[in-house]
């Protein structure tokens, strides 16, 4: 007898993941090395140790260990808010009229208010096992920054923050949780660094971008004892600690006999999508199963389907490693949309490689269209979602459109990345009919091409 899938499936404690996982074991094509910005020679643990924390660096050059496991401190402080629930969008599917059946995975139900926390709390742990007095770091939307100020409040850790200023501007709630939690938050490019007033003088008047607000976190970390920087997506490190959302959500599927056809997921740097597909992708690679995975960026920061798949700087002051993936060249800066958390000129270098190698499908959705599918979500699913995350319910949404048509009877799973309680000003550029699309033309990203570095 097939078993009866409720509205939202969650796992009991102990059914709790124990370990992440990590899909680089499983690559036959592993990521590229991070490389020297000086010597272009590949980046040792010793260099890399003098910007992170020690054992991260460790995580970030492992590609042989396919399952490395979470501390009893991690755990512990997970047990806050994992396991998070797999939803069925019952409502959704009703009101599509469509024959595929949606899941989502929510990891919204923290303080956080986003899967960032997952990664906040395992970097701020390493860092304050190391001894250090406090981190730096960038963000985009404030997500992540939310959650390393959060985590690094429980650990009693000080946390700098450099915040794109368009989203300074834009979300001061959120700029505000993150004083709350006892972070120093400084808009970007600030007058606070020299890379910040290099950018400033070149980009006169410009409203930043995650490139510039890294730079700026590096400078300070590298140049402050007892500092180091962290950052809340690209990175392997991160992919692999966001990785419990994936293992959590299969075990979720496992226990009642679910197979999805379609797993989708918004992209700007990759944690999210990287965590989300990560077990399934694992299964694709070993074999053992396949599936379809889709990443989805804004119209407006192509790097997958518009940008180059080379060695780039990670961030716009060109102080960080060199990081072979999919670009838009880091002098690129996007346009000042509402998803915050996507306006990255690079892609992570692991999903930058399936996405090569031909395992995985990336769209790209223009800003209204992006609203018009999280108006839609709410009304009838009852969560206001982030605009990062409503890039996954577009598509989701187109999928399940093509089941409709087609008759078929998919499975869809997407990931829901985080509310959008703090996106009001976005919401109501919507609802005022004030909101426009931007889609940078050829002549913009040759720009960002041009200045790619030769390697």
């Amino acid at each position: 007898m097939e078993k009866k899938i409720p509205y939202k499936i969650y796992l009991s404690e102990n059914e709790m993941p124990q370990y992440w996982y990590n899909v680089r074991a499983d690559m036959k094509n592993k990521p590229a090395p991070l490389l020297n910005p000086k010597t272009h020679a590949p980046m040792t643990a010793e260099e890399l140790e003098a910007v992170f924390c020690r054992e991260l660096v460790q995580q970030e050059l492992d590609d042989m260990n396919r399952q490395i496991p979470i501390p009893e401190e991690i755990l512990d402080f997970y047990k806050m808010y994992r396991p998070a629930p797999l939803v069925r969008a019952y409502c959704l599917e009703k009101k599509l009229d469509t024959p595929a059946k949606i899941y989502y995975k929510f990891e919204g139900n923290n303080t956080s208010g986003s899967h960032k926390l997952n990664s906040a709390i395992a970097q701020a742990y390493y860092a304050k096992k190391q001894g250090l007095k406090g981190v730096t770091t960038e963000t985009g939307a404030g997500q992540w920054g939310t959650a390393l100020s959060m985590a690094c409040s429980y650990f009693d850790l000080d946390c700098r923050v450099y915040m794109v200023k368009c989203s300074y501007e834009q979300k001061p709630f959120r700029r505000e949780v993150m004083r709350t939690y006892g972070a120093d938050v400084t808009p970007s490019p600030s007058e606070t660094t020299e890379v910040g007033k290099q950018i400033l003088a070149a980009h006169p008047g410009t409203g930043g971008s995650l490139g510039c607000a890294i730079s700026e976190a590096v400078e300070t970390a590298t140049g402050t004892e007892g500092y180091r920087y962290v950052l809340g997506s690209v990175l392997n490190q991160v992919l692999l600690h966001q990785s419990v959302i994936g293992v959590e959500t299969k075990t979720a599927m496992d226990k009642y006999g679910i197979k999805p056809d379609v797993i989708i997921g918004c992209a700007g740097g990759g944690s999210n999508l990287g965590g989300l597909i990560s077990p399934f992708m694992g299964e694709k690679l070993r074999g053992e199963a396949d599936y379809r995975f889709i990443a989805v960026e804004p119209a407006s920061c192509p790097s997958l389907t518009r940008g180059r798949f080379a060695y780039d700087y990670c961030d716009t002051g060109m102080v960080c490693p060199l990081a072979k993936m999919y670009t838009l060249g880091s002098g690129f800066i996007p346009s000042a949309n509402h998803a915050g958390g996507l306006r990255y000129h690079g892609m992570s270098s692991v999903l930058s490689q399936l996405y090569n190698d031909g395992l995985m499908e990336a769209r790209s959705v223009t800003q209204t269209a992006v609203f018009d599918a999280a108006v839609q979500f709410a009304r009838v699913e009852g969560i206001l979602p982030a605009p990062e995350s409503s890039h996954a319910i577009r598509i989701a949404i187109d999928e399940a459109m093509a089941c409709r048509e087609s008759g078929e009877e998919k499975t869809i799973l997407f990931g829901l990345t985080g509310t959008g309680y703090f996106d009001m000003y976005a919401y109501e550029k919507y609802n005022n009919g004030d909101m426009s699309d931007y889609i940078p033309t050829d002549e913009d990203l040759k720009a960002g091409f041009d200045g790619l570095p030769q390697i």
